[in-house]
């Protein structure tokens, strides 16, 4: 490679031809020796520095990383080439660092701590690096640099996601200091990556040491215990378990009871745990007045019933007691007056004193609590609920203590849709709703009582603790299940100021995606989304450690893509397609054809202008061509570069003349009607549609390019509208009248020999009177009689129900009166006044005929069904006799045969009908 040379034939500047010369002369007389490198200072690692900073300037440093790593093939140890090498590939984030870690473990070997340091610092100038921070740390330990160390440390734990042991030594570190909330936040992280690395004697010790620091986080606890069930045991999982119950007994007993459920769901034979939620209920139900009995019925007591199910019974059970509120789907909200061993006595509102069996009871009847909305409904005056729901402050207490009410009233079942039908019409307006559920959604969005299930995004949860915004995060991110759901809560998170960057759940959540980085395989699309996401997070500044995370380079994905046009339709987001063609433009050597590839699939402007900018303006006109070619594959980029690249000088260059991009759109415009009709794709054909619709009547371009066309163009084009039989034949019909202003007596092909072939001929008027029919009918008759159905229905039986039936005999009537006129009116084919040819008997004709039986003179106006009045002499060209005299000329005879006689007639005379 001479210094005249460059990538893609690029003419060097005389300052970068001297600059690749003296760095070859430098390569060629490096003497590595051991002497050389005792010798070596930070010295000349500046000087080199100095070179880089020159290249960059020169716009070179790809040819210097060419001439280093070929002196590299066959000098592999070459101070000088790993460096300057090792350093351009780190500016251009290229994953492959192999060039500077044998750099720095030359330097390690002999012990040069300084350059070692040094070098560590210039590849972190770079991003994080595990590696770099790993030896930069060891260096401040052979310095006896302790405060150092931990803050290198302190970087480490948050770029290796698995580093566990030094996330246990910086927890340690600050117990020893008293810093109870940083040695908290180190060993939650160590807890995390022992459990993924399902080292239990460890996950145990921490978990001891958590219980003591950290008693009070029983979320925490709760959230933890499942992952060690899951990537350790469940027998692990329980003897912990049994340790924080030990702590809790005496602190929390319904904590006490939910963490025994916990131990019992893994070991359901667990005695212990049994004997020991027992008596947990007893001491949480001690006043009851029938809890031993209770115990007794459910069988809790008896090791050969099944917990769960004896549990179970107990707590259906211990919601019956005097004065407790219970629910029946009939009678509404009762409260339980007594018991009398087997026999339970209910107020309800309408039926006082109702007796029923325990058994009953329990298998009818819903129990509520005291602050459930129903009995808040059932026992409070409605003014009073109102006040107490509406809002009145700035404080929003009243909208959160009703949320509070509404949700622990529909534990693991409440979403917006069941506030809304608790609260209106029944308290609040429909306009007060309006404003009220806006100024609830923020609150459950932002207020830390708030959460969301683990299982559904949608449904709401009331914490007994507040939740943190972090973990509100990671609550939604579990409940979304789709790929792309995910990628905006994790997007979310990055974007808020007050989340957590070093918290574990970040890393649980960003584990997700990591787990997805493999350069083949299945699910491809994922492994190039999740890449070019994290890569989008790391240039957060908050966030510049996810770098290391990166464990595939962009180019070894893509290489492992199938067809990159199925990938690129799948990301079904801007921010991920853009940051795509970017990686592809950066890594990819023949990105201008894929960019070529891609854009007709996504008619990305940004495309076009890279490639324009780039000089491939070639390419974009062989495009041009493949496009219109293959118009049904490529409709919508054809109608994008009709509308937006008509004028470049490219798709000149194409030579696709305006009669050619007319008639295209036109077949667009025909083969997405029928596409639709088909039920094919029927939302993008639609959007297509319109579009070309668009361009040709509405902008005018159809009128405007005929207006200037010779006459056998304007056949040519009006034949190919002609065919397309879903279009308005009002279109047509104006269509038609212009080219008849332009060119008066124009005889369109096919005009001599007018017969209506397919479709039903109708005049204007009566077509927009059917439409006004159809109107009156959807949108009043319609409507009137789904309310006569409802009010039937809120009448009760069906069976003997007048009302009931007479609404469903006037919805068939009505459903049958709008299929027929929906379908005679797409049949509708809209008649031309000015191409009523006086020639022969057509639509729109007024004809005088000579009765030659009776020797009287008949006349007749030739129309159509709808138009037809047989008293006015105003006859349907599909009648018997319309179809007899339909094509006749003056002077013409001919018979028509009516009740078992003939009558013979002649054409005296044919003129345009008066319309």
């Amino acid at each position: 490679m001479s210094n005249t040379e460059a990538a893609e034939g690029r003419e060097l500047s005389e300052g970068a031809q001297t600059l690749l010369k003296n760095l070859q002369e430098m390569l060629n007389e490096e003497k590595w020796t051991r002497a050389a490198l005792s010798n070596y200072s930070t010295n000349q690692f500046e000087e080199l520095d100095v070179i880089l900073k020159n290249a960059r300037n020169e716009k070179v440093l790809d040819e210097l990383k060419k001439y280093c790593d070929d002196h590299l093939s066959h000098t592999r140890n070459s101070i000088i080439a790993l460096y300057l090498s090792g350093t351009v590939a780190l500016s251009r984030q290229i994953i492959d660092d192999s060039a500077m870690i044998n750099l720095v473990t030359i330097f390690q070997e002999k012990s040069k701590w300084p350059i070692v340091k040094y070098l560590c610092e210039r590849i972190l100038d770079y991003g994080e690096s595990k590696y770099a921070l790993r030896i930069l740390a060891d260096c401040y330990k052979n310095e006896n640099k302790e405060e150092e160390m931990y803050g290198i440390w302190e970087r480490l734990v948050k770029a290796d996601f698995d580093e566990a042991d030094i996330a246990k030594s910086l927890a340690e570190h600050y117990d020893k200091l008293k810093k109870k909330d940083e040695a908290i936040d180190y060993y939650k992280k160590a807890l995390h990556r022992y459990i993924n690395k399902a080292q239990f004697p460890n996950v145990r010790e921490i978990w001891e040491k958590l219980i003591n620091l950290n008693i009070e986080d029983i979320d925490f606890f709760l959230h933890i215990q499942k992952k060690i069930a899951k990537n350790i045991s469940e027998d692990k999982t329980v003897t912990l378990l049994n340790e924080l119950y030990a702590k809790y007994k005496e602190i929390d007993i319904d904590t006490s009871i939910n963490i025994l459920k916990f131990v019992l769901e893994y070991d359901e034979k667990d005695v212990h745990g049994r004997r020991e939620i027992i008596e947990c209920f007893r001491k949480k139900y001690a006043e009851h007045s029938q809890l031993e009995e209770y115990i007794r019925i459910s069988n809790l007591l008896q090791n050969y019933r099944a917990v769960h199910q004896a549990i179970s019974d107990f707590e259906k059970h211990i919601a019956f007691d005097k004065g407790n509120f219970v629910y029946h789907r009939t009678w509404g909200v009762g409260r339980i007056s007594g018991i009398q061993g087997d026999e339970i006595r209910i107020d309800f509102a309408k039926k006082r004193g109702h007796s029923m069996s325990l058994k009953m009871a329990v298998d009818s009847l819903q129990t509520l609590s005291k602050d459930h909305i129903w009995v808040l409904k059932a026992t409070k005056k409605k003014d009073e609920l109102r006040e107490k729901i509406k809002a009145k402050d700035k404080n929003d207490e009243n909208i959160i203590w009703t949320l509070k009410t509404i949700i622990k009233s529909f534990p693991g079942s409440c979403d917006m849709k069941r506030i809304k039908a608790e609260l209106s019409p029944a308290l609040l307006t429909s306009g007060e709703w309006t404003t009220w559920s806006g100024r609830a959604r923020d609150i459950l969005k932002s207020n830390p009582e708030f959460g969301v299930s683990s299982d559904n995004n949608d449904i709401f949860t009331v914490r007994d603790r507040p939740i943190s915004i972090t973990e509100k995060y990671y609550n939604e991110f579990n409940a979304q299940k789709n790929f792309f759901d995910r990628a905006s809560v994790i997007r979310d998170f990055v974007s808020n100021k007050n989340t957590e960057p070093d918290s574990e759940y970040f890393t649980e959540m960003l584990s997700y995606f990591t787990s997805l980085l493999r350069p083949s395989g299945q699910n491809q699309e994922y492994a190039a989304a999740s890449f070019l996401l994290i890569n989008e997070l790391a240039a957060n500044k908050n966030y510049s450690q996810l770098k290391s995370a990166l464990t595939v380079s962009f180019a070894d994905i893509f290489a492992g893509l199938g067809d990159v046009s199925v990938l690129f339709s799948s990301l079904k987001d801007a921010k991920f397609k853009e940051e795509f063609l970017h990686n592809v433009k950066l890594h990819i050597s023949d990105w201008p054809s894929v960019y070529i590839k891609l854009f007709p699939i996504s008619l990305m402007p940004s495309i076009i202008t890279h490639l324009e900018k780039e000089g491939h303006a070639g390419k974009l006109t062989v495009m041009c061509n493949e496009c219109f070619d293959r118009f049904r594959d490529n409709r919508e980029a054809v109608v994008w570069l009709h509308n937006n690249s008509a004028k470049t000088d490219w798709f000149k260059a194409a030579n696709i003349g305006y009669e050619k991009q007319i008639i295209t759109l036109i077949h667009i415009l025909d083969i997405t009607y029928r596409d639709i009709e088909n039920h094919k794709d029927t939302v993008e054909n639609r959007k297509v549609n319109k579009q070309v619709y668009n361009i040709l009547f509405k902008n005018g371009e159809l009128a405007s390019f005929l207006d200037e066309a010779d006459e056998d163009t304007i056949i040519r084009v009006f034949t190919f509208i002609n065919d397309v039989k879903d279009l308005d034949p009002q279109d047509k019909l104006n269509l038609r009248s212009k080219i008849l202003d332009k060119h008066p007596g124009f005889k369109f092909f096919g005009d001599e020999e007018k017969i209506v072939s397919r479709g039903l001929m109708v005049t204007q008027a009566k077509y927009e009177e059917k439409k006004k029919q159809l109107a009156h009918i959807m949108d009043e008759e319609v409507p009137a009689n789904s309310k006569e159905i409802e009010y039937a229905l809120s009448l009760g039986d069906l069976r003997e129900n007048a009302e009931y039936k007479a609404a469903k005999e006037k919805q068939e009537q009505l459903n049958s009166q709008v299929a027929k006129l929906k379908e005679d009116m797409e049949r509708a084919q809209l008649f031309d006044p000015n191409s009523v040819s006086a020639t022969r008997v057509s639509f729109g004709t007024k004809v005088v005929l000579r009765n030659e039986s009776e020797g009287k003179q008949e006349i007749y106006t030739i129309l159509g069904p709808w138009e037809s009045d047989p008293n006015n002499n105003i006859i349907s060209y599909l009648s018997p006799f319309g179809s007899a005299i339909l094509n006749k000329t003056v002077g013409e005879r001919f018979e028509f045969a009516i009740n078992e006689g003939k009558i013979s007639y002649e054409v005296e005379s044919i003129t345009p009908a008066e319309i």
